[in-house]
């Protein structure tokens, strides 16, 4: 029996569905990603030491650069038993996750589709990927 899997996600959390049969399982992983940071007394677009100048909007890029690849690697690691695999959610993570899927190495899931859905909760996230499955087989 093949392990089924669909992942919602967005920049906030990512919410995976694992199907075995007729039951099912959910784990939800929060991402650390700041969305809106401001570093105290930054008033200006550059700060000027001697000759140098220094671009906090570069420093801001890569702090959330790195904490969207450690939350993706988070969870690419969960899903790493699985089989097949369903992409979905309402913003463009959900296609920077199949890159990184792509990107790994190990054994990665077959993945079936890559879909734009809205926000959910939960019981509908689950519905979603039961209806999916069904729908395809």
């Amino acid at each position: 029996m093949k392990k089924q899997a669909g992942i919602w996600i967005d920049t906030k959390l990512a919410v995976i569905v694992f199907l075995k049969g007729n039951n099912h399982t959910v784990k939800t992983i929060h991402s650390n990603i700041e969305s809106r940071e401001r570093i105290p007394g930054e008033t200006k677009w550059f700060t000027r030491f001697g000759n140098q100048f220094i671009n906090f909007e570069k420093r801001k890029n890569n702090r959330r650069a790195n904490e969207i690849r450690i939350y993706l690697k988070d969870v690419v690691n969960e899903i790493k038993n699985a089989d097949e695999l369903v992409l979905f959610g309402p913003a463009g993570m959900k296609t920077e996750l199949e890159k990184a899927i792509w990107k790994d190495t190990t054994h990665s899931p077959v993945i079936r589709a890559v879909e734009t859905a809205d926000s959910m909760t939960e019981n509908q996230i689950v519905a979603w990927v039961k209806q999916y499955y069904q729908n395809s087989n």
